[in-house]
């Protein structure tokens, strides 16, 4: 299997208020996946999409109780904590979201009509997911790639592929070996 000529990788959310405690959304998978998504920008030269997540200004509706929970969380845009921790590649993009899901109809100009998107990032069971499902309801053909994605559990990573499974023939799930990305060990910390 190798990279069709219209797709594109979406990076979702890899910034610093993922990676690491005390951030109550520090994903325990996010180091390994920051490594092979790195191995996997390569093969999308000038197709990379990577995105981030900041808090909705103002806060209104359901927003308001959420970041009482998360209220650590409730930074400006400026913050470091909203950092991406991956270089922006050749020809990559960068957009920013005040929603879970990242697909909407400007992701849809970034992208062109018509390419199928490959889809990674963090956290499985919220903004991955749902980037997934809005480019799905908006007609792309989807590829999850299982192995460069992180949950915030193993078992809602775990849970979440299952779900999203049963989306075929929607959304295809892959590893990054597929890809012909180059071997991410496990372990350690990454070069970025």
């Amino acid at each position: 299997m190798t990279v069709p000529s219209d797709e594109w990788l979406l990076v979702i959310d890899m910034q610093r208020a993922f990676a690491d405690p005390p951030s109550p959304w520090a994903s325990p998978g996010f180091y390994p996946v920051l490594r092979r998504i790195g191995a996997l920008m390569p093969l999308y030269q000038g197709r990379v999409v990577l995105t981030r997540y900041v808090p909705p200004e103002p806060l209104t509706g359901a927003w308001i109780e959420y970041y009482e929970t998360f209220h650590s969380l409730l930074l400006p845009e400026t913050d470091p904590a909203w950092d991406l921790m991956l270089p922006v590649p050749p020809g990559g993009l960068v957009e920013t979201r005040a929603t879970f899901g990242k697909w909407d109809q400007r992701m849809a100009a970034c992208i062109g009509k018509g390419s199928g998107v490959a889809i990674c990032g963090v956290a499985t069971e919220c903004c991955v997911l749902g980037t997934v499902l809005g480019a799905v309801d908006d007609g792309r053909r989807v590829r999850v790639i299982t192995d460069a994605c992180a949950g915030g559990m193993p078992q809602a990573h775990d849970q979440t592929l299952g779900i999203l499974a049963a989306f075929a023939p929607l959304v295809s799930l892959i590893e990054t070996a597929s890809l012909g990305a180059a071997s991410c060990p496990a372990g350690g910390q990454p070069a970025a």
